[in-house]
């Protein structure tokens, strides 16, 4: 055997080259963890001796140690920073591999990798530890295409890029189509460079407001920007493209904020031209977010002509204790040019007040209030479209309140209240500044300490009531002026009520009550007859001076059930059953005379003959009345009807019959009166109402019968109708009412933005429907709601599309015939309705007709198009005094709502 020397040294030798040279490549498992190192300091004192140093003459000991003395404490040489200041975690579905040569981690197939607050997802991530940098990317198939893009996160912020590359140390990043979110934009840059937690440079990229990423509505191209995140966008020459085709819309620099929070901006007005004033800017001005609690919109109207017009609206809100807002309009109008005969000018104002208190807050006491005040002509000359369906408000109402309750028995309730009513037409003002009332709790002095209250003396009770008031009546032009207080009257009046009630043979309720009462009052009057002046002269004489008035009343009711049954053995009947509940009652009142508190004065002509002789009280302008001369006792009669069916419900599973109301409360009441010489009944008034077709339409009914006949000079004598020939009643006055709700089941629920605009009409003073039009500023993101979810509609082999609407329809009559006059005093028809007849259009209209005078009463047409990012609205109406219509399109993000195109005409009016 032949040993080759040779063979063997080569191969010896050539494998301890191997393992001195050669690097092996491993394979780990799957996630690991790769914590910092500490290096320790080159210098290291660890002395501990302690030199004590005794001072005799002060008796003192001093511990220092050779560390705290050694001149090495500060080093001169700083340590090098570590490349990791925390713990990094990751891994990956394939594989994780750390190539030892290259100094670089692999991690492939759903990768991830956190480290501190940076978070990095990818089909690839690759960590360079020469270059502490991170690289994140796709995975691309065999056939091309690229999946797992790289989701990058660190903070709140977060990135979806094609690729990343990020420095662990300068923790700079630089990201490669990159897509973003802020505050409702989005960013798709070709190229961005991460600055630091708080600065983005991004390069050719495209910002929007657009869902639709794939192919958004519009763009804008941001060719050079600087973003700072939550904060704001920063750029130079942008111009807007919309579905990809370049627009002349460009600016050479751009601004557009993103913050989250609530803060302080310009808000840019609306213009156009109106006729009689001129061109004009409207609804411009600032916005101060004052704090989390409160804020505060400045706007201001202006004219060429001269008009100008400004508005405060403030809101507050503090959780689980109060809400509100408050509310300041101002507008100075001039009609046409001074030297014009048609020259007018005319300044208006509206103050309102809207304040809640959360019952829970505080549940003694309760603070609350609702005010509506200003020019009685506001609503009707006021150029601002937000008012435009209130022009119909007949009545402005206030009313501010504050009730305290005293727990304990019994229980004490007190509160002010000041209150205002103002008639739009009349110009009238009438105010209660303030009102005083107190009460205590019903008490019972006879009850039993435990049990229920039995028989009449157990429930007997009484209470304590207290009232003072101060009003104030009123014209428009004086309001709040010196004049205002001379005619207010005050008065306080107490009552105590006293009643009882029992059950009579078993079946029969019977009450008694009985009122005392004490008026005060600070201010009586005198009426004597002026000979000279040939009239009734009336004096008034400041002083205390009060009367005292009583009555007492009882009733006496029961309940009678009747119940008809069609069902028949083996056959089930659509109307099965009809329940027939009655609620007959008699009661008798009776008001005695207080004919102590009148006087009298003779009327003589210029010879002293007396002509007649007039009483009066003393009383007459008390804020409560005047105490009754008349005695009175009366028989009441009354009677309630409620009529109920069960029918066979249409769903053959329903195991129960399904029950509807026929008739709700058919109620018949009249009087007889003991005390009269004559016409001792009173008329006989009839009401009534019920809902039918899925309670959708309500009816309500009512009319006056009278039993007495009318004269040639139609006067009613003390002689039955139909003893003089007629029936048996006289129908003097009727009148009926319905209201129908109907809508197609997608239109189950109202959007916000009318609901906004119902609750600025009842602010205002007017309906809760939108029968006379809605209250709407495009430009106002108040009235629309901009953050609705869209609701993806799946398409279908066939065109089943259900058409969203909705109607509401109120119809009114009234008939008076109280002097053979038989007319209708009034007819008319009220409708309002929306219709979606296509996706993303809308159309709706508000309007009616007069059936009596023949002719249509206020009109407003609307159409609104839903450009998924933008929207357009368009409101028209097309005749009356309030002719006009507004365009408007514009996008509905808040935080670029200012880009938008608004044109109207306003209407002309004549002050």
């Amino acid at each position: 055997m032949r040993i080759n020397n040779f063979q063997i040294l080569f191969t010896l030798s050539f494998t301890i080259f191997i393992n001195m040279v050669g690097l092996a490549q491993d394979r780990p498992k799957s996630g690991g963890e790769i914590k910092p190192v500490k290096s320790a300091d080159s210098i290291s004192v660890n002395i501990r001796d302690v030199i004590e140093t005794k001072e005799k003459d002060e008796g003192a000991t001093t511990l220092l140690t050779e560390k705290g003395q050694d001149s090495t404490k500060i080093d001169s040489i700083k340590p090098k920073p570590e490349f990791l200041t925390d713990v990094v975690t990751y891994k990956a579905k394939d594989y994780t591999s750390f190539n030892n040569k290259e100094q670089k981690l692999y991690l492939y197939n759903e990768a991830e990798i956190q480290y501190e607050d940076m978070e990095i997802k990818a089909g690839v991530i690759v960590i360079d530890y020469n270059k502490n940098e991170v690289y994140a990317g796709r995975i691309k198939d065999s056939l091309g295409n690229y999946s797992q893009n790289p989701i990058f996160k660190q903070g709140a912020q977060i990135v979806e890029p094609d690729s990343i590359r990020f420095n662990i140390d300068t923790e700079k990043a630089l990201i490669f189509n990159s897509r973003t979110e802020q505050a409702g934009g989005y960013f798709d840059s070709e190229i961005s460079k991460k600055e630091n937690d708080s600065v983005y440079f991004v390069k050719n990229a495209k910002f929007t407001t657009s869902k639709n990423r794939e192919d958004p509505e519009y763009y804008f191209l941001l060719r050079k920007a600087k973003v700072v995140p939550d904060e704001k966008v920063a750029t130079g020459i942008t111009n807007m493209f919309i579905y990809g085709v370049p627009t002349p819309i460009g600016l050479p620099f751009a601004y557009f904020p993103l913050t989250k929070k609530q803060t302080s901006g310009v808000i840019f007005p609306s213009f156009g031209e109106q006729n009689q004033r001129g061109y004009f800017l409207q609804n411009g001005g600032y916005y101060f977010a004052i704090s989390d609690y409160v804020d505060l919109a400045v706007l201001g109207d202006y004219y060429t002509n001269g008009s100008y017009g400004m508005r405060l609206e403030s809101k507050y809100n503090l959780r689980y204790k109060f809400s509100g807002n408050l509310g300041f309009r101002y507008e100075n109008l001039i009609t046409s040019e001074r030297g014009f005969s048609d020259y007018a000018k005319n300044t208006i104002y509206n103050i309102r007040w809207s304040h809640n208190q959360d019952p829970k807050s505080s549940p003694n006491s309760r603070f609350s209030a609702s005010v509506n005040l200003g020019s009685s002509k506001y609503y009707q000359n006021s150029i601002n479209q937000i008012n435009a369906p209130s022009f119909l408000n007949n009545t402005l109402s206030s009313s501010i309140s504050y009730s305290k309750t005293f727990q304990g028995e019994p229980q004490v309730n007190m509160s002010a209240t000041a209150t205002h009513s103002q008639n739009t037409n009349t110009e009238t003002i009438n105010m209660t500044l303030p009102t005083l009332q107190a009460s205590v709790s019903r008490i019972f002095p006879f009850a039993s300490e435990t049990g229920s209250k039995k028989g009449i003396i157990q429930n007997i009770n009484f209470q304590y009531s207290f009232r003072a008031e101060n009003r104030i009546a009123t014209q428009d032009s004086l309001f709040f002026k010196k004049e205002m207080w001379d005619d207010a009257r005050s008065g306080i009046q107490h009552s105590i009520p006293l009643s009882t009630n029992f059950k009579l043979f078993k079946y029969f309720s019977l009450s008694a009550s009985s009122n005392f009462q004490e008026n005060w009052t600070f201010r009586t009057i005198r009426k004597e007859y002026d000979l000279d002046l040939d009239e009734v002269v009336t004096t008034d004489h400041n002083g205390f001076d009060a009367y005292r008035t009583y009555n007492f009343s009882t009733s006496i009711g029961t309940t009678l059930y009747g119940m008809f049954n069609f069902e028949k053995e083996g056959k089930t009947p659509k109307i099965q059953k009809i329940r027939h509940v009655m609620r007959p009652s008699v009661s008798y009142n009776i008001n005695p005379s207080f004919d102590r508190y009148y006087d009298s004065f003779e009327v003589v002509n210029a010879d002293g003959d007396v002509l007649e002789e007039v009483e009066f009280t003393r009383f007459e302008e008390n804020i409560f009345g005047s105490p009754n001369k008349t005695y009175s006792s009366s028989i009441g009669l009354s009677l309630s009807n409620n009529f109920e069916a069960k029918v066979r419900d249409k769903d053959s599973t329903a195991t129960e019959a399904k029950k509807i109301t026929l008739l709700n409360n058919l109620n018949f009441s009249t009087s007889y009166n003991l005390a009269g010489d004559s016409l001792n009944w009173s008329p006989v008034r009839m009401t009534g109402g019920t809902q039918i077709l899925n309670d959708k339409l309500t009816i309500n009914f009512g009319a006056v019968l009278d039993p007495y006949a009318l004269d040639n000079n139609n006067r009613r004598i003390d002689k039955f109708n139909i003893d003089n020939g007629g029936s048996l009643f006289r129908l003097t006055s009727a009148n009926l009412t319905m209201n129908y709700n109907l809508n197609n089941a997608s239109f189950g629920g109202e959007d916000k933005s009318r609901r906004n605009s119902r609750e600025e009409n009842l602010r205002s003073g007017g309906r809760a429907d939108d029968l006379f039009g809605v209250a709407q500023d495009f430009a106002d993101q108040t009235f629309n709601d901009n953050e609705q979810e869209e609701t993806e509609v799946k398409p279908s082999e066939l065109y089943r599309y259900k058409i969203p609407w909705n109607l509401r329809l109120a119809y009114a009559l009234n008939y008076s015939n109280s002097i053979r006059q038989n007319e209708i005093s009034s007819h008319s028809l009220m409708f309002s309705g929306d219709i979606e007849f296509a996706p993303r259009w809308t159309v709706g209209a508000s309007s009616g007709y007069d059936l009596k005078n023949k002719g249509f009463t206020y009109t407003q047409l609307r159409f609104e198009r839903d450009l998924l990012s933008w929207r357009m609205n368009f409101s028209w109406v097309p005749f009356s005094t309030r002719s006009s219509w507004n365009f408007f399109i514009g996008i509905k993000s808040s935080i670029l709502k200012d880009i938008k195109y608004e044109k109207r005409r306003q209407p002309d009016q004549q002050l």
